[in-house]
């Protein structure tokens, strides 16, 4: 019993549930929108389809990226909640096979619900976009490509969450493609890309030993955390179109992102293993959330 229990807690470890976040809510979103623009209630099967869909990808992601960065998370000393892996390779309490596999299961089941999803709805989109999902972590942990390595990996990232994701969840509600609301997509691309950035913060010394070209290996910590700032402030300049185009204004709910935006160049020092760089993330994460919360909120109260 004791090994079996052993055994859950490393797959739980292994899963970094509380990322799920950043897939369910662009995933819910989409869903909104959809809805909102036909002036219709939420489809339940379809909204429980949906965002299992978001649990299979992001368990894909984790552990296909975990089994992909191994040697890179072995040489990492300053690992965190946000970033450094699971770690369930390096404490040696998963082997590198079992995680591969379960990454395929994950990818074979993301796939095989979005073809039912697709038939269901009368939603042929809904496989491509799942194929592009999949296919936006392979180029970023996988050869040929491995971009996070040539410094893509922040941009597949953005793309993936604040792009894909959104409109999956558009689709799957019944959404006409050609009145999605890319202005939206617009004002959420920035602040994404911000997220992805800090979460490279806490990995800096093993990325740039590794040769992992993120934005903080490249330019440092301290640069980085500014491009954070800077990124947020352009989402807040496209606040008035991105939520002008699905019927909302900011309001001041835009000054909870502004504030954890403001805290990202402010808690300093904040060198890579301390607690303040902890606090640092945390804050660019929250910036992120909260302005992803803004069109949510009012679409739900709508």
């Amino acid at each position: 019993m004791k090994v079996g229990r052993e055994t859950l807690r490393a797959w739980i470890q292994a899963s970094r549930l509380p990322s799920q976040s950043y897939i369910a809510l662009p995933l819910l979103l989409g869903q909104l929108i959809a809805v909102r623009m036909q002036g219709r209630a939420l489809e339940l099967g379809t909204l429980v389809g949906v965002q299992l869909f978001g649990v299979l990808d992001q368990l894909f992601i984790v552990y296909a990226n975990d089994h992909a960065d191994q040697e890179t998370d072995r040489r990492n000393r300053t690992p965190t909640l946000f970033s450094g892996g699971s770690r369930v390779l390096v404490e040696g309490r998963l082997s590198p096979r079992a995680l591969g596999t379960a990454a395929i299961v994950c990818a074979v089941a993301l796939l095989s619900l979005s073809v039912g999803l697709a038939v269901a709805r009368g939603a042929p989109l809904l496989v491509p976009l799942a194929v592009a999902a999949l296919a936006l972590l392979w180029a970023y942990s996988h050869p040929p490509l491995r971009l996070s390595y040539r410094g893509g990996g922040e941009l597949l990232q953005m793309v993936g969450v604040a792009g894909v994701l959104p409109l999956y969840g558009y689709v799957a509600q019944g959404g006409e493609l050609g009145r999605f609301p890319w202005a939206l997509v617009m004002f959420l691309l920035p602040t994404h890309l911000g997220c992805a950035i800090a979460t490279a913060l806490p990995d800096e010394p093993s990325d740039r030993e590794s040769g992992k070209l993120t934005l903080p290996a490249r330019v440092g910590g301290e640069r980085a955390a500014w491009a954070i700032v800077a990124l947020n402030g352009l989402t807040w300049v496209l606040a008035p179109f991105g939520l002008g185009s699905v019927g909302l204004s900011a309001g001041l709910g835009l000054l909870v992102p502004v504030v954890a935006t403001l805290a990202v160049p402010l808690i300093r020092p904040a060198p890579p293993g301390s607690r303040l760089i902890q606090l640092r993330v945390a804050a660019a994460i929250t910036a992120t959330l909260s302005t992803i919360a803004l069109p949510l909120v009012g679409l739900a109260l709508a």
